[in-house]
């Protein structure tokens, strides 16, 4: 029997730096938000953990059974009658080190797919944060806010469900540790209060100046996204992908149509928020 499992793009829809600790990490106050659509994992039992690694984006990473997929394996405890391992092919869909999230989610599926054959176990937050920052968002892959390194959850009113969404990465990776290295270290002030709407709206991302001037043709790429009739247009994480939300699905189908016109070597995806 196969398993199938989506590793879903993450966004935030806001992120702001709050100071950097004294473990080298940043405070922050984020909003998650998730993608229908990214890499896709498919799983088999077998005598052994396996994990083959194909897709458009597979080159990006460069040992298969060092990444996060064979990391987040080899934390999860398997039940005394489950002998057997999981072969798992994962499809990468998603550009790397591209402010998305994509070995994060893929982690996340992985927690999924076990959950499905045996459970987690009641732990399974503090292992999800042994592989990053944001794999315990990505686990559960629901709009929510992030605060801490990331880890710790809290659950809000999620008005952006089913919201049309344009992303966009010029294919340039960019390393996060880079632009968090290059953060001004200027405190700008807490996330909003409110929906999920409120604080895409009226929040930010703090990491645009030292990404933009890491990787000049960002701005280059919300310039684009802004051209058409989207409502909010900001970067993702640390970067470089950006994205653009719509009231309407054809504005976006729009907006995607031109763009694979005019620019057909920026990587596009189109979806909806979850």
């Amino acid at each position: 029997m196969t398993y199938n499992e989506t590793a879903y793009a993450k966004i935030n829809l806001a992120l702001h730096v709050r100071k950097r600790r004294e473990d080298g990490y940043h405070e922050l106050e984020t909003l998650f938000a998730f993608v229908d659509a990214g890499d896709t994992l498919s799983a088999q039992t077998s005598e052994q953990d396996q994990v083959t690694t194909l897709g458009e984006f597979a080159a990006g990473i460069d040992d298969p059974f060092d990444n996060l997929v064979a990391k987040a394996l080899s934390v999860l405890p398997r039940p005394r009658d489950f002998e057997q391992g999981l072969n798992i092919t994962l499809e990468k869909n998603l550009p790397v080190a591209a402010g998305l999230g994509g070995g994060s989610a893929d982690a996340g599926a992985v927690f999924r797919l076990v959950e499905r054959l045996h459970g987690l176990p009641d732990d399974w937050q503090e292992r999800a944060a042994k592989l990053g920052a944001d794999v315990p968002s990505c686990v559960r892959s629901e709009t929510a806010i992030g605060r801490g390194t990331g880890t710790e959850l809290e659950p809000l009113e999620d008005d952006l469900k089913g919201t049309p969404v344009l992303l966009v990465n010029p294919r340039i990776t960019l390393s996060t540790a880079s632009v968090f290295k290059a953060w001004g270290q200027k405190d700008l002030g807490p996330l909003p209060e409110g929906t999920a709407r409120d604080i895409a709206e009226q929040g930010r991302n703090d990491l645009d100046e030292p990404a933009f001037a890491l990787c000049p043709v960002i701005p280059e790429v919300l310039a684009e996204l802004a051209k058409d009739n989207a409502w909010l247009t900001r970067m993702s994480g640390s970067g470089a992908t950006c994205f653009a939300l719509y009231e309407e699905e054809s504005a976006r189908d729009d907006a995607l149509k031109r763009l694979k016109t005019e620019r057909p070597d920026w990587w596009t995806l189109g979806g909806k928020l979850r």
